[in-house]
């Protein structure tokens, strides 16, 4: 595949799925230990461990969110043009964050 934000995007979706299978894994285990979050020292564990499950699909939501909106910016001829001041995005930018939105300089 030679798109980067086609590559993007399958990457962040392949991540959501892994997530969201760890996320359930993590849900089926609380149901089965009977930890009470509370009172029982393994319910905090468990309860960090789904938060931070939580925290990175969160985060990997927002990354497909932000690649379906360059994969837009593209299909509207905008793509690699920065949003705060319209100047053009560096290649090399563009090439480490594809879904990138402004250029260096504006991202500073």
């Amino acid at each position: 595949m030679n798109d980067p934000l086609a590559a993007e995007r399958e990457a962040a979706l392949a991540q959501i799925d892994a997530l969201t299978r760890e996320f359930d894994g993590v849900v089926e285990a609380s149901k089965a230990s009977n930890a009470d979050d509370e009172h029982d020292p393994e319910g905090a564990t468990i309860a960090f461990e789904r938060q931070q499950v939580v925290a990175l699909l969160e985060q990997a939501q927002r990354r497909l969110a932000d690649v379906e909106a360059a994969l837009a910016r593209r299909e509207a001829g905008d793509y690699g043009t920065c949003e705060t001041c319209g100047r053009p995005i560096a290649a090399e930018r563009l090439a480490a964050r594809p879904a990138a939105r402004t250029c260096i300089d504006c991202a500073r």
